[in-house]
């Protein structure tokens, strides 16, 4: 008896003993912010770095770290401080709304306020919430209510209700007084891409280029006057878990920026960095653009390209197709004798050029990947109106074959090239050919860029037409 009545006392003792009190609350805003800066990747990804000057008591306390992204990975926040240490953190997305406010008091008295309809004097009277689920059913002093018959007022508002997200941390202070604290930590809801704008000139050998980096904030949280830096290259990240956080649909402004507040470049481990030169405010359900490079009279090569398919080298066919469309490229080479060379994130690149009347087209588009200093960009940018192509197969013979995967074929085939420009042009036929090919006979020498692959370059005079013909073995 005497150790069990023993037993009871220890555990009461647990239970009334400072460290099982609650805790006194501190919260920090934006108001002890010294410095912010957000690092945002490419895949929808972002580390904030957030000090703050914050006042703590010494010993354990509650801090309330306010407007934190409502898309923050509590599981990568990192507080730092010379004087303190994290015993518990607790990210807080149940935020106050009427509808959850009710829920948190079902089963709970709150006061119903009624007006007279004639002489308007207000009544009070006290009702259970009893269920929120498809609507409200409230217990008045002698019987149900459905609905609302009023306005609801509440005692209070329960402490695990949040009016925006909040990232709550039991610390401990070695301490009395005010501590930079700084938390960092990975967020989704920014994200960026690199968007270009090119002029062509008008003879097409030139480019004018400038480059803007569009970045967006949907994460729920705005970050005052920050230190934004950007980074290129694919990071590998672990598959997510599931995770039940609160999703805003937003509706993005455009702010153009400063083409003066131009991005340094450096390189950081197999990625590129880019630091803005100065502050910036990047708001909540915003989209901001700030000027990335600009470069003029880049030298550039436009490309008539007719691309082929291999189904057509196994079997017999009589006109392939008529009329076909010539794909329509600029290709450049981004290096400093071209008056560019500098690593240029993936985005989209938009041609424009100049009509007779000296006002701008758009003449397409195309997206580039993550392109390195020295390597070529290709852009499609549409289909030629001018320049068509005929194509049929003019013989086909077996040579040779004794079961499914042993045939040995001779196939015949003829472009018409035809040019209804007033200039004279030059088309690239690429043909992608399959298995073990040889050329045996054909009207223009072609090249081999790779092993399943013949390039002819064919001229075309101005309003007139070109034929290749050549004939392929190909063994399967």
């Amino acid at each position: 008896m005497l150790r069990t009545i023993t037993g009871l006392c220890f555990v009461v003792s647990l239970l009334v003993s400072p460290a099982g009190a609650a805790l006194e609350e501190k919260v920090t805003s934006l108001d002890d912010q010294k410095s912010i800066s957000v690092t945002i990747y490419n895949q929808n990804l972002a580390l904030v770095k957030d000090l703050r000057a914050i006042l703590l008591p010494a010993g354990e306390s509650s801090l309330a770290f306010r407007e934190v992204s409502a898309r923050i990975r509590p599981e990568t926040a990192l507080l730092k401080s010379r004087d303190l240490n994290v015993i518990e953190q607790n990210f807080e997305f149940d935020l106050l709304t009427p509808q959850a406010l009710l829920k948190k008091y079902v089963g709970k008295e709150v006061t119903v306020v009624r007006n007279h309809p004639t002489t308007g004097e207000e009544s009070r009277e006290s009702a259970q919430v009893l269920s929120v689920n498809d609507g409200v059913v409230l217990r008045m002093a002698d019987h149900i209510e459905m609905g609302i018959p009023g306005r609801l007022v509440f005692p209070n508002v329960p402490g695990n209700l949040r009016d925006r997200p909040t990232l709550v941390l039991h610390v401990n202070s070695s301490t009395d007084g005010l501590q930079d604290v700084e938390l960092s930590y990975l967020t989704g809801g920014l994200s960026w891409q690199a968007d270009y704008v090119a002029e062509l000139n008008a003879t097409d050998d030139e480019l004018d280029i400038n480059g803007w980096v569009t970045l967006t904030n949907r994460s729920g949280t705005t970050y005052p006057y920050a230190r934004l830096q950007l980074v290129a290259g694919d990071v590998h990240q672990a598959p997510p878990e599931q995770r039940q956080l609160a999703r805003y649909q937003q509706k993005a402004a455009v702010m153009m920026a400063d083409m003066n507040a131009s991005m340094a470049e450096e390189s950081m481990f197999e990625y590129h960095l880019y630091s803005l030169s100065r502050p910036t405010t990047i708001k909540d359900n915003q989209t901001k653009q700030v000027a990335l490079l600009q470069a003029s009279r880049i030298p550039c090569k436009k490309e008539f390209v007719l691309r082929g398919s291999d189904y057509y080298y196994q079997s017999r066919y009589d006109e392939i197709e008529k009329k076909i469309k010539i794909g329509v490229s600029v290709e450049v080479k981004n290096s400093r004798e071209n008056n560019l060379g500098l690593p240029m994130p993936k985005g989209v690149i938009r041609v424009y050029k100049k009509d007779s009347k000296a006002s701008l087209q758009f003449i397409g588009e195309d997206r580039i990947d993550h392109t390195p200093e020295n390597e070529t960009i290709r852009l499609k940018l549409g289909d030629a109106f001018d320049v068509t192509a005929d194509k049929k197969q003019t013989d086909f013979k077996k040579i040779s074959g004794f079961s499914r995967y042993h045939y040995v074929y001779d196939s015949s085939f003829q472009i018409d090239l035809k040019n209804a420009k007033k200039e004279a042009i030059t088309v690239k036929v690429v043909e992608p050919i399959p298995g073990d090919w040889e050329m045996r006979q054909e009207s223009h020498k072609h090249k081999k860029p790779a092993s399943h692959r013949a390039v002819w370059y064919v001229p075309v005079p101005a309003q007139g037409k070109a034929t290749l013909t050549y004939t392929v073995r190909v063994k399967y």
